[in-house]
């Protein structure tokens, strides 16, 4: 099965709230299932940020029962899934000059220029509430996904560990997020 079949698949299974069709159709008419998922790191290709978010879906359904942490199929499927929509419409294909064998060669890669510039994780749950409730431990785990690599905590401040734990969902989200970068997903060069 492809990506976003599997994430279509889990999506309906799981997520029945209010809203959560019109947030897949607004999904389908973005480039959320073609997009990449970075430019230049995790799953930097077409199609890679709906490859991230079911190999993070995949994740944090194993962290979540190996802590033995209450949370239903449904958040478990609105974070992993959800946590990265911020990324969608915000990819563009440029041109560049790269030498390969002794040869200039123009290629394509991926830049960002982002019509909402509202931020991370904040970003996601600004979306993702713009269609369907999310309860508070989704919000703060989609929200602070991004951990230490957050450029809120900048100035060393302790929001991320306040957070971390008051809402250890959060932290597992971070987890499962890093992990599936770093150990399920490639980097096109």
């Amino acid at each position: 099965m492809d990506a976003k079949a599997e994430f279509v698949e889990i999506y309906q299974k799981n997520i029945k709230r209010d809203g959560a069709d019109k947030l897949l159709q607004w999904l389908e008419t973005s480039d959320f299932f073609t997009c990449p998922a970075s430019t230049k790191f995790h799953s930097n290709y077409a199609g890679g940020l709906v490859e991230h978010s079911v190999k993070v879906y995949h994740r944090l359904e194993r962290l979540v029962a190996m802590e033995k942490m209450n949370v239903s199929a449904e958040s478990i499927a609105v974070i992993a899934l959800l946590h990265d929509v911020c990324k969608a419409n915000t990819y563009k294909t440029e041109m560049r000059n790269v030498k390969r064998d002794g040869k200039w060669e123009e290629v394509p890669y991926y830049s960002v220029d982002d019509p909402l510039p509202y931020g991370h994780g904040e970003k996601s749950v600004y979306i993702i509430s713009s269609f369907m409730k999310l309860t508070r431990e989704e919000a703060m785990a989609i929200n602070w996904h991004m951990g230490p690599y957050d450029a809120r905590n900048a100035g060393n401040n302790y929001v991320l560990t306040d957070a971390f734990h008051k809402f250890p969902l959060a932290l597992i989200m971070f987890l499962a997020d890093i992990s599936s970068s770093y150990l399920d997903e490639t980097v096109k060069k």
